[in-house]
């Protein structure tokens, strides 16, 4: 049973540290998407009042990419906070299959 234990505290351990990694990026992208919301007003009232209607169409495909920025780290962040492990195992999962894919490609290149 301290077997067990062990190799759970290791993966509770890794676990944490992910997550606090991905809150560090899910952060990094919180603060993007403001500067994206910023650009798309900025952007705003700099062709709306020369464009009209182009303008507008700018900002708001500019602060609708921001908000799907926004829902994607909440969501994310959710994700981290609910499921530490799974989290850990579908980036792990992820890295494992683009360094399998990297090795194959580079096979076939030699």
């Amino acid at each position: 049973m301290s077997r067990q234990r062990d190799i759970q505290d290791s993966i509770n351990g890794i676990g944490e540290r992910v997550s606090e990694r991905v809150r560090h990026y899910a952060d990094e992208a919180a603060e993007r998407a403001g500067s994206l919301t910023e650009r798309g007003q900025r952007l705003r009232e700099r062709f709306g009042q020369r464009q009209g209607q182009y303008g507008r169409r700018i900002a708001h495909a500019a602060e609708d990419l921001a908000d799907e920025a926004n829902y994607q780290y909440r969501r994310l962040r959710r994700q981290v906070k609910r499921h530490p492990t799974a989290t850990v195992a579908i980036v792990a999962g992820t890295v494992g299959a683009f360094l399998l894919l990297r090795h194959i490609f580079r096979s076939d290149d030699d």
